[in-house]
């Protein structure tokens, strides 16, 4: 009896109501989390150097603070069903409830970065990290499940869109800020504001459902069954390390873009345009992601995506120009949600009933590919002649590791057929 009153309950949310709500809401959730919790940390760079209050190498460092709090939470929500299963004490909390309590978190943390403590900054973005991976993992499991049970989960793009339009959003906010002469502190003071303004609009949106942590061996809700899986562990692995370099290939330019605009076309009136130019691609390529028709195999859109990432690095190093770099930014964005949305889709289809834990897994290995990207960079400056070596070496290595990503995919395609999609 209790059982039936929570699923009408469930039936009677506003989630509940149709495909739209959802993945917009979906989407909402990863601009606050990715796109400004992240991703803002970007286009403040350049205003924190020119502050004064930060510099190249300690920029570096504070990006893989972020990166490495990114690569534990996914690995938390990753070990969450064994945890649950040794701590029978711990809350089966919905997975909708996490998703806020992350968006509360993310709006805090931002605000939090203006305060004038430079030694409490790693802290701060390394629990930015954190909760970005939380909230993007099961914003994904939610999503995608209750869109796949209303037989439209290819809307599931339109959440990857998120990242994409708050990346635009804080690179216009950020421009503006620029041309005005505001502070870093003040960038981001407002970034934190906007990021509970966006959390409170869809707050009623995200809650229900029986997506809910669970121990190892536990149903996770109506859709898990405990079911032997055709795919092996090699595949597996050899999908993780392929989403992984994913992250190593596209994180030096994308953190580090504004200042290599900036070196090389400086006084340049479009310069803090090449963000938002970004943030468009992302946006644009979630969207496409969309339209594709059903039945095609990930793993192929997977190694064009990766193709298309490394033309976007090549470039912006064969032509250093305004050309180049809009060429650029635009073709490293268009795969970038894309790439995940395929990526997590290939993980329900292998791993069906621990989706939640392997989609912590890829991303917690993405998340090591974004941690070895910064440090290397300013390994790469200190031992070149001129961060324009540096820069331009640290590219060319991140384009090489794309490429391997997309060769290790297509050898999954032949070595791994799929069978009935």
């Amino acid at each position: 009896m209790a059982k039936d009153a929570q699923a009408e309950k469930e039936k009677q949310t506003p989630a509940s109501a149709g495909p739209w709500p959802i993945a917009l809401a979906g989407l909402v959730a990863l601009a606050v989390a990715m796109g400004l919790g992240r991703f803002a940390f970007t286009p403040i760079l350049p205003m924190m150097l020119n502050d004064g209050v930060l510099d190249l190498p300690g920029a570096s460092w504070l990006a893989s603070a972020n990166y490495l709090g990114y690569m534990l939470g996914a690995i938390f929500c990753t070990l969450q069903p064994w945890l649950w299963a040794r701590f029978r004490g711990l809350p089966l909390l919905a997975y909708s409830s996490l998703v806020r309590a992350g968006l509360v978190a993310t709006g805090v943390l931002t605000v939090a970065m203006a305060w004038q403590w430079p030694a409490a900054w790693p802290v701060l973005r390394f629990a930015a990290g954190v909760t970005s991976a939380v909230v993007f993992i099961f914003t994904s499991g939610w999503c995608l499940s209750r869109l796949a049970r209303l037989g439209v989960p290819a809307m599931g793009g339109v959440i990857y869109a998120g990242p994409g339009a708050g990346i635009v959003v804080s690179g216009l906010f950020a421009s503006g800020m620029v041309a005005w002469h505001w502070t870093a502190a003040t960038g981001w003071m407002i970034f934190g504001v906007l990021a509970f303004v966006l959390t409170a609009a869809v707050w009623r949106t995200l809650r229900g459902g029986e997506e809910r942590l669970a121990a190892l061996g536990a149903p996770l809700g109506s859709a898990a069954r405990t079911a032997p899986t055709p795919h092996g562990h090699a595949e597996m692995a050899l999908l993780t390390l392929a989403y992984g370099l994913a992250g190593f290939g596209y994180i030096i330019t994308a953190t580090f873009l504004p200042v290599i605009a900036r070196a090389a076309l400086p006084g340049s009136a479009w310069l803090d345009l090449f963000w938002p130019i970004f943030g468009l691609g992302v946006m644009a390529g979630a969207l496409l992601a969309t339209r594709l028709r059903p039945g095609r195999d990930f793993r192929l859109l997977l190694a064009i995506s990766y193709g298309v990432q490394a033309l976007g690095i090549a470039a912006s190093l064969w032509r250093p120009s305004l050309a180049g770099f809009a060429v650029g930014s635009l073709l490293l964005g268009l795969p970038f949600t894309a790439i995940t949305f395929f990526a997590m889709q290939e993980v329900r289809r292998l791993r069906p009933h621990t989706a939640a834990s392997f989609m912590g897994l890829l991303t917690a290995t993405y998340g090591v590919g974004q941690i070895l990207g910064p440090p290397l960079v300013a390994l790469l400056l200190r031992h070149t002649g001129s961060a324009n070596e540096g820069f331009t070496l640290s590219l060319e290595i991140a384009a090489t590791g794309l490429l391997l990503g997309a060769a290790l995919y297509g050898w999954l395609v032949r070595a791994y057929p799929v069978v009935n999609r």
